[in-house]
């Protein structure tokens, strides 16, 4: 996700609607794809290190551990998805969760906008893609993780859709904490700081980092937005 804004908003080259009724557009935007809810714009390909950074801080252990599995909660641009890829072993498996068939659609075709971002991510034979409500997942029981990474919003206190406040809240951090192998971390990526997330997420189960990062991920430039990294226990 992104605060990214751009003053001239061009014509979509495709369109969407969410579940709740909500509008999901595309457009080209100062030669940059921007991706927007009802208008409000949630990523686009002009920033994107800080959602790889998300990657490298949830998977950075897991670079050498066979079998790692990874979530991924929010497909969006791919970027995220990619960083991770990148990071684990030919024999990992990624779960990528996303709500929309057409962002997925974007991803998948030949000549589909979104493929070519982010190396074509979907490819891989390591993921396996889930077009659901990611909270019908977390709730369905799936095999546990190494790592959950969550980019589903602009973060816990600048939700561009109201139901997606479930994974912020007491409920939802509950969820994926039981979902979490021993040692595995949840990475949720935010536009903004708050540390009364931090300390929800602490009296979640979780010891909390909160990392500060650039829209522009190592290049250090850019917007600040803020990862939220937590970690479960690990085995006696």
């Amino acid at each position: 996700m992104t605060s990214h804004t751009l003053a001239h908003v061009s014509a979509p080259l495709a369109s969407a609607t969410t579940p709740d009724g909500r509008e999901v557009t595309l457009t080209r935007e100062a030669g940059y794809l921007v991706v927007r809810v009802d208008r409000v714009p949630l990523m686009s390909d002009a920033v994107h290190g800080s959602e790889a950074i998300m990657a490298e801080q949830g998977c950075e252990d897991l670079a050498h551990h066979r079998g790692a599995r990874v979530l991924v909660g929010g497909l969006g641009l791919g970027f995220a998805l990619r960083a991770v890829l990148d990071t684990l072993d030919n024999d990992s498996e990624v779960d990528v969760v996303e709500l929309l068939p057409t962002v997925v659609a974007w991803h998948r075709a030949a000549d589909g906008p979104l493929g070519p971002l982010a190396d074509r991510p979907l490819d891989d034979p390591r993921v396996t893609v889930i077009e659901t409500d990611l909270r019908k997942h977390l709730l369905s029981g799936p095999s546990a993780y190494d790592a959950i990474l969550l980019d589903v919003d602009n973060g816990p206190e600048a939700l561009t859709t109201a139901s997606n406040a479930w994974f912020y809240g007491r409920h939802g951090l509950n969820a994926m904490r039981d979902l979490l192998l021993p040692g595995g971390k949840l990475v949720v990526w935010s536009a903004f700081a708050s540390p009364r997330f931090a300390a929800r997420m602490e009296k979640c189960g979780f010891t909390t980092q909160s990392v500060t990062v650039r829209a522009r991920g190592h290049a250090n430039k850019g917007a600040k937005h803020a990862l939220f990294v937590g970690s479960v226990g690990g085995l006696e």
